[in-house]
């Protein structure tokens, strides 16, 4: 089970954050066997003034265009499927949505199955 937040600048197009979210959500069904029907982002969009980063980390040219993703996931991926899961959304974004390579911020969290609650107060996926 994934949880998807994604953040961005205000962008004029009213649905391009819904549609970085389609896309990831492609990426995590194709590249790490998310099943359907599994899929809940939080799509969040900032002014300039509350959205803050280094416009050259690590020798990374970054614009006002970036897009911070972070997926929440359970461990068990291997290192392969995650590479795999990074090139594929920012290569999706990139030719769909004309994002920058250089502007797909990617932040990948593990935890545990027992750490997940779909409803009801119930740790589902503990046996």
């Amino acid at each position: 089970m994934p949880l998807v937040r994604v953040d961005i600048q205000q962008n004029p197009d009213p649905d391009f954050a819904k549609r970085i979210g389609e896309h990831i959500y492609a990426a995590l069904r194709s590249c790490i066997d998310v099943p359907e029907h599994d899929n809940f982002q939080i799509l969040t969009e900032h002014d300039s003034q509350h959205f803050v980063y280094d416009p050259q980390y690590l020798g990374i040219q970054r614009s006002d265009g970036v897009v911070f993703i972070q997926i929440t996931i359970s461990e068990g991926r291997t290192v392969e499927k995650k590479q795999l899961l990074f090139k594929t959304i920012a290569e999706s974004l990139h030719t769909q949505l004309a994002v920058r390579l250089e502007d797909v911020f990617i932040n990948l969290v593990e935890v545990k199955k027992e750490n997940w609650s779909f409803g009801n107060g119930i740790a589902q996926y503990v046996t």
